[in-house]
């Protein structure tokens, strides 16, 4: 089969759109994958499928639609054991969780989520250590785990949380004991622990996080992504963890291009800790979740309350959000103190309230907004105060859209730059006292621009270098994963080969126990007439050991049969292909003894009642 060339624009497109159709028929976004990876686990389908062309093969998923769950099957990689990467758990249980719980009052409920959970190893696994660290009925009481996945026929598989013994070499042998429940030779975890883990469905690129969490598992998922999806996916996580929340990932994913979000733990086995001091904008903690534009989806209080979380955490500025009904739908704490807005306020229509024309009239930039659909900045927005003295802000009008589409609201931010202004009008004097030294400050600063520039060029440099070498790793695990499950599959071929090959010697050893019981001699032609068969009542009459004759024309054999007289019997049998002859002819056996054989031909047939060859039985019938 003629390969697909993936760098061919032409191909490139198709695949795109291959894309799109997975994602409008069956809800599967992989748009966001890395596209080397995608490509190989498609064209791997394609092969054995024998499709050509990535338009060839949409059309066959369109006539063939159970041809999508073994398509998913191979895109979702799910490559997974017990405590994979030992030395990574030895130390997140002998170090981390150990710290993680001290940090806990000893009641206080406990939160874990595995992202990208595939059939449920790691879930159990981290299942397994909690309850070592805690105990069981302390982990009965105060754990809860969340383990989600995009593969449905994985989290069937983790729901029933059975096991083949092979599957938990892994596992040490106390644990196995003590977690695991012999069933019809699989090894199944404890109903009374099982029942703490929720397994649910979850696209890490557009479902909303699960919240208020104290440790993430996302080993060799991020991997998968490209640049952009991973940004979000590491802003959602970000989101989800609490303040002292850890990180666990995979042995091929180094966060160099997020260290504003997560601080290293312990480098080496990919741990980490949510940063305190990163100060994510609103527009990245919006991005940590998507927002429905149908109320009827999610419910306008589900998407109002996310809202509310997310300007909850930017305390220091105020700001409100307006929905598209031109209602105010929030306001955070800042924006309440600084302009008397109360709990009440939120869903009155934002032109009755005072905030909506004073100190600045909004109404107006809030049309434009729409219609313009671009962000807008109304700087240098004076705000008289009562005792005299007068506040600066800078107002911006961003447009909050779900994905690009429908509109969901506009967020208002009010940026105190009272400071700024204050600080304008200092410098201003102090520019006037200061211009016969001008020129000087003036090459200083451009020699120190010069060498910012020099250092910048440097530093994207180097940053360009650790992601090129971050891809690179990401795609070899990729690659790596790829061929462990190829080698899954070999081996299971291969025990199903073994197993044939073992039915098909018992049938063959069965057959030649019932040909060597029989008391008539037993020989067997294939349609030329050449012998398969000669049981050892053939070798006692004629003298000739199987071995001999196998493979040889029966009418070559040079016995004491007149083998000549069989032919036309022999040629009907294989043309009639039904019924069978009996005749009686002279010979003499393999010690000179005349006698009269009684030979019957019977037409050897298969399911279609076509004949493959002749069986002849032969007996001696000299005294009847």
């Amino acid at each position: 089969m003629k390969q697909p060339e993936a760098p061919a624009v032409e191909n490139d497109l198709a695949f795109e759109a291959l894309l799109d159709y997975l994602k409008a028929t069956r809800g599967f976004d992989f748009t966001s994958y890395k596209r080397p990876s995608l490509m190989r686990r498609v064209v791997k389908r394609m092969q054995l499928l024998k499709v050509e062309t990535y338009a060839d093969y949409k059309d066959y998923l369109e006539v063939h639609p159970d041809e999508f769950t073994p398509l998913f099957n191979t895109i979702l990689i799910n490559v997974t054991s017990f405590f994979r990467d030992q030395p990574a758990w030895d130390y997140l249980s002998e170090q981390l969780l150990p710290r993680l719980l001290a940090e806990k009052t000893e009641d206080a409920p406990l939160r874990f989520w595995s992202a990208g959970c595939a059939s449920g190893q790691e879930t159990y696994s981290l299942a397994m250590a909690l309850a070592e660290a805690l105990g069981p009925e302390a982990f009965r009481r105060r754990v809860k785990i969340y383990a989600t996945d995009m593969d449905e026929e994985a989290l069937i598989q983790a729901r029933q949380a059975s096991y083949l013994p092979r599957d938990l070499l892994a596992v040490p042998e106390a644990w196995r004991k003590k977690y695991f429940e012999p069933s019809g030779g699989h090894l199944i975890f404890r109903n009374d622990l099982r029942r703490i883990i929720i397994f649910g469905r979850h696209d890490l690129t557009q479902d909303a996080p699960i919240s208020r969490l104290d440790l993430i598992i996302c080993r060799n998922v991020l991997m998968y992504f490209n640049a952009e999806a991973q940004a979000k996916i590491m802003a959602r996580l970000h989101f989800a963890l609490e303040d002292a929340g850890y990180l666990f990932l995979g042995r091929a994913e180094m966060l160099l291009t997020h260290q504003a979000l997560f601080t290293a733990v312990e480098m080496k086995h990919r741990l980490f800790v949510k940063s305190r001091t990163s100060a994510a904008n609103l527009r990245d903690r919006l991005l940590a979740f998507p927002l429905p534009n149908q109320a009827e989806s999610n419910g306008d209080l589900a998407r109002l309350e996310r809202l509310r979380e997310v300007l909850l955490e930017t305390s220091a500025v105020a700001q409100l959000v307006v929905d598209f009904k031109g209602n105010l739908a929030l306001a955070n704490a800042r924006a309440r103190q600084l302009f008397g807005l109360r709990d009440r306020d939120s869903g009155r229509p934002f032109q009755d309230l005072e905030i909506s024309y004073r100190p600045v009239d909004l109404r107006s930039p809030i049309e434009r907004v729409y219609t313009e659909r671009q962000t807008l900045l109304l700087p240098n927005v004076e705000r008289p105060l009562p005792n005299g003295q007068v506040e600066h802000f800078d107002v911006q009008l961003v447009p909050l859209q779900d994905n690009g589409s429908s509109w969901l609201g506009i967020c208002l931010t009010f940026y105190d730059v009272t400071n700024d202004y204050r600080l304008q009008d200092e410098l201003r004097r102090a520019q006037e006292t200061a211009e016969t030294s001008n020129e000087e400050l003036q090459s200083t600063n451009e020699e120190l621009e010069t060498t910012n520039e020099e250092l910048q060029s440097t530093v994207e440099e180097l940053e360009t270098t650790n992601e090129e070498l971050q891809s690179t790793n990401e795609e070899m695990e990729t690659m790596n994963e790829e061929l462990q499950s190829t080698n899954e599959e070999l081996q299971a071929l291969n025990g199903e080969l073994r197993r044939r090959t073992l039915e098909a010697n018992h049938a063959t050893a069965f057959a030649n126990s019932i040909l060597a019981s029989l008391h008539s001699g037993v020989i067997v032609l294939d349609r030329d007439f050449n012998i398969t068969n000669w049981n050892t009542r053939a070798e006692d009459l004629w003298g000739l050991k199987s071995d001999e004759v196998q493979g040889k024309s029966f009418f070559s054999l040079d016995i004491g049969l007149p083998v000549d007289q069989l032919r036309s019997a022999l040629r009907a049998g294989i043309e009639a292909a039904s019924g069978h002859q009996e005749m009686r002819l002279e010979a003499v056996n393999r010690r000179g003894k005349s006698f009269t054989c009684h030979i019957t031909v019977t037409p050897l047939l298969v399911l279609d009642q076509r004949s493959e060859g002749i069986i002849l039985l032969m007996k001696d019938v000299t005294e009847e």
